[in-house]
C-alpha cells in the first residue's frame, strides 16, 4: 500500500508519467418493451423485464495528473486482450522513457502475457517500456483508475445497452469529452494517513 501511496507522491514529469489502469464487465441489455420517454411530471420508465446479450469488458487507463484517460471495449477480458490494451497504452505516450502502469495483481496482469501475445523482442520491448506497480490484495481502491470507471459508467453506460459498438462510440465521445476538459483526479489519501485511519494493519512493536 504505501509502495503506491508513494508512486502517487511523484510530481508530474512527462517522461515518467504515472498511468492507472483498470477494468470491469459490462452486461449487454436488451429492453423488451418499448420505453416510455420523460415528459412533464413523469420520469423515464422501462419494463423491469429484459434479455441479456451477453457481456463485454472496459479497460480504462487514467493518467490523474495530466487529466488524460485512455478506453478500450473488448469482446472478453483475456490476458491476450489485456497484453493489446498494454501496448496502445505504450503507443499513446510514445515520448516517455518509462510508463508507471499502476495496476490490481490479477492474474492476467503479469509480463508472460505479453509474451503470449506478441513475438519475444516486442513483447521485451514493451515490458521494458514499464513500471508495474501493483495494488495489494483486497486493496484495489488504492487505484485511481476506479474512479474513472465508475465516473464512465456514471456518466455513460449506467443504462440498458444491447450492443457493443453502441457502448464502443458512447466510452469513446464520454474519452474525448473528458479529455478535452481535463478532468483530474483530487487524491487525498497519503501515507500518514494511512498509518493513522489503517493503524490496526500495522504490526505492534514490543518494547
Amino acid at each position: 500500500m504505501e509502495k503506491v501511496l508513494d508512486v502517487y507522491k511523484r510530481p508530474y514529469r512527462s517522461k515518467f508519467p504515472v498511468v492507472c489502469m483498470d477494468e470491469s464487465p459490462k452486461q449487454l441489455i436488451k429492453e423488451t418493451r418499448q420505453p416510455v420517454k420523460a415528459s412533464p411530471g413523469h420520469l423515464f420508465r422501462h419494463d423491469y423485464e429484459y434479455k441479456r446479450c451477453g457481456v463485454c469488458n472496459i479497460f480504462v487507463a487514467s493518467e490523474p495528473l495530466a487529466g488524460k484517460r485512455l478506453v478500450k471495449i473488448t469482446d472478453r477480458k483475456t490476458k491476450i486482450d489485456w497484453a493489446h490494451f498494454i501496448k496502445e497504452i505504450a503507443e499513446s505516450y510514445a515520448g516517455a522513457d518509462k510508463i508507471i502502469l499502476v495496476m490490481d495483481n490479477l492474474n492476467t496482469h503479469t509480463p508472460g502475457a505479453l509474451y503470449d501475445a506478441f513475438p519475444p523482442e516486442e513483447a521485451k520491448a514493451l515490458w521494458d517500456r514499464f513500471e508495474f506497480v501493483y495494488t495489494p490484495k483486497h486493496g484495489s481502491w488504492l487505484n485511481m483508475a476506479e474512479i474513472e470507471l465508475n465516473v464512465l459508467i456514471g456518466q455513460c453506460l449506467n443504462r440498458r445497452i444491447d450492443k457493443i459498438s453502441l457502448v464502443r462510440s458512447e466510452a469513446e465521445a464520454w474519452q474525448n469529452n473528458r479529455n478535452n476538459l481535463k478532468a483530474k483526479i483530487n487524491w487525498q489519501f497519503t501515507t500518514d494517513k494511512a498509518r493513522i485511519k489503517l493503524k490496526r494493519l500495522y504490526p505492534t512493536l514490543e518494547a
